[in-house]
C-alpha cells in the first residue's frame, strides 16, 4: 500500500466516524468512468455511477443484437472499477473482465456480460440485477444505466468521407462514432428522448456532487445529456458539478480538439448546464486563459491537477485523480449533511 493510499484511507476513515461522506454521483462510460470510479471510491463511501447504454460493438454489441439486451459492457466496467483492493475485490474485478478465447461462438465474450445478462433475464429488473452483482463483487458503490432502453448513438460528421471534406454525413452506432474519421458536429439518440432510470434521477438530485467526465466526449460523457430526465435533473441538482476533462484528444472523435473546445461541445448540447469546477491536468492544457474563459462561461472556475500516470501515458492515475476530487470537496464548498 502506498503512503498516498494510506493518506487517503486515513481520511476516509476519519469521514466516516463523522457520518461525513460526500454523496458523489459520476456519470460517463468505458475507461473514462471506470477511472474516475477508481478514484473516487477511494474517498467516499458513497457513491453511485450513472452508465450510457449506447454501446453496440463487441461483445455488448452481439449481446444486444441476439437477446435485445442493454448494452452490458460499459456496465460491467463500471462494476470492476468499484471492487476493492484486497483479494476478493481484486479477484473479482479480473473475473468478471475476463473475456473467453476460443473458435467458437464463446470467443470475445466477458465474463461479466453474461453474468448481468443472465440476472436481468432471471429477475427481470435492470437495477435489481445491477446491484446483485454489486453485492456480488463487494463493490463500493452502485452502478445504474442511464436508461432501461438500448439506444443508437447517431452523429453529425463533417468530412467522415475524406473525399467529401465539406459535406456533412450520419454516422450511426457508437463504435462508429468513436473512430470516425473527420469532424463531429453534434451527437443524438434514438429513440430520441429516452426515459431515464429513475433511481438515477434521484441519486442525481440528491447528490452532493456530480461528476462528469472523463472519458470518449461524443459517445460517452454527452449523451447523458440527451437524456431529458436526466438533463433536467442534472441542471436542477442542489449538488456542485465537477466536469472532468481528458489527458489528451481521442483519435477520430475529438481528434485535434483543445481542452476549452471540449467545454464547448458540451455547452452546444446542454446550453443551460453549469459546472461549478472544471478539472484538468496542467501538462495538457497548452493555453490556460482560454481554458478559464471556457469554464467561466459554463459558470465555473478550473482546477489544474497532476492527475496523469507516471509513465507518460494518456491515463489517469487512481490516486492523484482521487487527491484531485478530495482537494476540490474540500476547497469549493460543500452541500449537505457531511460538511
Amino acid at each position: 500500500m502506498t503512503i498516498r493510499t494510506r493518506r487517503l484511507r486515513r481520511l476516509v476513515g476519519s469521514r466516516t466516524s463523522r457520518g461525513a461522506q460526500p454523496k458523489v454521483v459520476a456519470l460517463g462510460g468505458g475507461m473514462g468512468l471506470s477511472a474516475s470510479l477508481a478514484a473516487l471510491r477511494r474517498i467516499t463511501g458513497d457513491l453511485t455511477a450513472v452508465v450510457t447504454v449506447a454501446d453496440d460493438g463487441g461483445s455488448s454489441g452481439r449481446l444486444r443484437d441476439e437477446l435485445g439486451v442493454l448494452p452490458p459492457g460499459d456496465l460491467r466496467k463500471a462494476l470492476a472499477a468499484l471492487c476493492g483492493d484486497d483479494d476478493w475485490g481484486q479477484t473479482w474485478a479480473r473475473v468478471i473482465q475476463h473475456r473467453f478465447a476460443s473458435e467458437g461462438e464463446l470467443h470475445g465474450h466477458a465474463v461479466g456480460n453474461l453474468l448481468i445478462v443472465a440476472l436481468w433475464e432471471q429477475l427481470g429488473d435492470h437495477v435489481k440485477a445491477l446491484d446483485l452483482v454489486g453485492k456480488l463483487l463487494g463493490a463500493h458503490g452502485r452502478v445504474l444505466p442511464m436508461s432501461a432502453v438500448p439506444l443508437e448513438l447517431q452523429a453529425f460528421v463533417r468530412g467522415h468521407d475524406p473525399s467529401r471534406p465539406d459535406e456533412v454525413s450520419t454516422v450511426r452506432g457508437q463504435a462508429t462514432v468513436a473512430l470516425t474519421p473527420g469532424e463531429v458536429q453534434s451527437v443524438h439518440l434514438v429513440p430520441g428522448g429516452p426515459p431515464a432510470v429513475p433511481e438515477a434521477v434521484e441519486a442525481v438530485l440528491d447528490a452532493d456532487w456530480v461528476v462528469l467526465g472523463p472519458g470518449s466526449w461524443f459517445s460517452s460523457v454527452i449523451p447523458h445529456l440527451l437524456v431529458p430526465e436526466l438533463l433536467e435533473a442534472l441542471t436542477e441538482t442542489k449538488a456542485r458539478r465537477v466536469l472532468s476533462l481528458n489527458l489528451a484528444p481521442q483519435p477520430g472523435e475529438t481528434d485535434g480538439f483543445s481542452p476549452q473546445r471540449h467545454l464547448e461541445v458540451l455547452a452546444r448540447h446542454a446550453p443551460k448546464l453549469a459546472f461549478d469546477v472544471v478539472l484538468a491536468d496542467e501538462a495538457a492544457v497548452p493555453d490556460q486563459g482560454s481554458l478559464c474563459e471556457a469554464a467561466k462561461r459554463l459558470g465555473g472556475t478550473v482546477e489544474l491537477a497532476p492527475v496523469a500516470r507516471p509513465d507518460g501515458s494518456p491515463k489517469h492515475d487512481p490516486e492523484l485523480l482521487a487527491a484531485a476530487y478530495d482537494r476540490i470537496f474540500r476547497m469549493h464548498g460543500r452541500i449537505g449533511p457531511w460538511r
